[in-house]
């Protein structure tokens, strides 16, 4: 038997988000207060996220009879990502660790889970369905192997080694919590967790739990579109601080497919015999305007320096020089009898190399953050 008794006393604020969760909300509640005792005090927020059945009631029942508990709730359904940013301003405990609402996850868990934190080894603890021995419910093989492959791919990015970033049992240091601004509405909240956790650079450990999925008929709510977000917040999240040559490597697909909207815009214009003067500059506007929205989306931060407005005028600015090349660069070629098609080509994937330098240093720079931050800031107040 592990031993699950802690050195010390804390205090640790469970925030459980609720979503038509009646048939389980009660044994769940339950489950999490016994876990209570003379060294742990419990704080426990329910954020009931619009539920239309009688987990609201069920709620209050609870809180009525135990004052442990707080209640919080949605006008609108907005998802987990939501209530979970919901309950964590709240919080009030030394640690803060997320509950399922259903009975997937054992709280008993949540009682090893804090020892790293409780010994002072750890800043944020994160559990694991698969690097453990304890009972593990056989379910569905893709959603075992769709994890698998945002876990490899979200380590890829964040240079850590987890084996479940989907895995609902994280518990922080409230003030490590309290420094992330959550912008995920629903599960996507997963691997922006893991991504905002890992640039601050604490110490994180990996426990393994006990774990007895849902099917879909038992109320299983994840599914294949929250995958496809899960993917894009792993770039969302990760990309903008990934290192220069990852970040290249991505810039190839986000200009390639910019490359590709221009010489194709401008060989379709060729192709009704437009004017070359013309035909390239808004040939270079439409790949420039699908790059901008791109590089946001999946590399580079929106206003990570610049407000709005001078972010769009940079841009303009390296664009325009672009574009210059571009023009020039294009009627140079063909002037020397190279095809139309060869000559944007080759202008344009040179242009490529010079967009996402400008992109990554004027457009959308960043000052360092992370590990290299906290060396520097600790630096300065040696010197100070």
């Amino acid at each position: 038997m592990k031993k699950n008794n802690l050195e010390r006393s804390a205090r640790l604020s469970i925030i459980i988000p609720c979503f038509n969760e009646q048939k389980t909300l009660k044994k769940c509640v339950n489950r999490v207060l016994e876990i209570k005792d003379d060294s742990l005090s419990l704080e426990i927020i329910i954020v009931d996220d619009c539920s239309v059945d009688n987990s609201l009631q069920i709620a209050q029942q609870l809180a009525n009879r135990h004052s442990e508990i707080i209640i919080m709730r949605h006008n609108r359904n907005q998802g987990k990502g939501a209530a979970l940013r919901t309950g964590f301003q709240k919080a009030t405990g030394e640690f803060v660790v997320i509950q399922d609402a259903d009975l997937e996850y054992n709280p008993i868990d949540i009682k090893r889970l804090l020892i790293p934190l409780i010994n002072n080894e750890a800043d944020v603890v994160f559990g694991s369905r698969f690097l453990t021995g304890e009972a593990h419910r056989v379910l569905y093989f893709w959603h075992y192997a769709g994890n698998k492959f945002l876990t490899l791919l979200s380590n890829m990015f964040s240079d850590l080694n987890l084996t479940d970033i989907e895995c609902c049992y994280k518990i922080f240091r409230r003030k490590i919590i309290e420094r992330i601004t959550i912008e995920e509405d629903r599960f996507g909240v997963e691997p922006e967790l893991v991504a905002k956790v890992a640039q601050m650079r604490p110490r994180i450990f990996e426990i393994g739990i006990s774990y007895s999925g849902r099917t879909y008929a038992e109320g299983k709510k994840i599914g294949f579109r929250d995958g496809i977000r899960a993917l894009y917040c792993i770039f969302h999240y990760n990309a903008h601080k990934a290192s220069l040559p990852i970040q290249f490597l991505i810039y190839l697909f986000v200009g390639g497919l910019s490359a590709f909207v221009n010489i194709s815009i401008f060989l379709l214009f060729q192709s009704v015999g437009s004017n070359s003067s013309i035909t390239i500059p808004m040939a270079h506007l439409f790949s420039a305007i699908i790059d901008y929205f791109l590089c946001i989306a999946l590399l580079f931060r929106h206003n990570a320096r610049w407000n709005t407005a001078t972010e769009i005028l940079i841009y303009i600015l390296v664009v325009g020089l672009v574009g210059i090349f571009d023009f020039w660069g294009t009627l140079l070629l063909m002037a020397k009898g190279i095809s139309p098609w060869l000559s944007k080509s080759v202008v344009s994937m040179i242009g490529l190399i010079f967009n996402f330098f400008g992109r990554r240093y004027f457009v959308f720079p960043e000052s360092p953050t992370g590990q290299w931050q906290t060396q520097l800031d600790s630096s300065l107040k040696d010197i100070c």
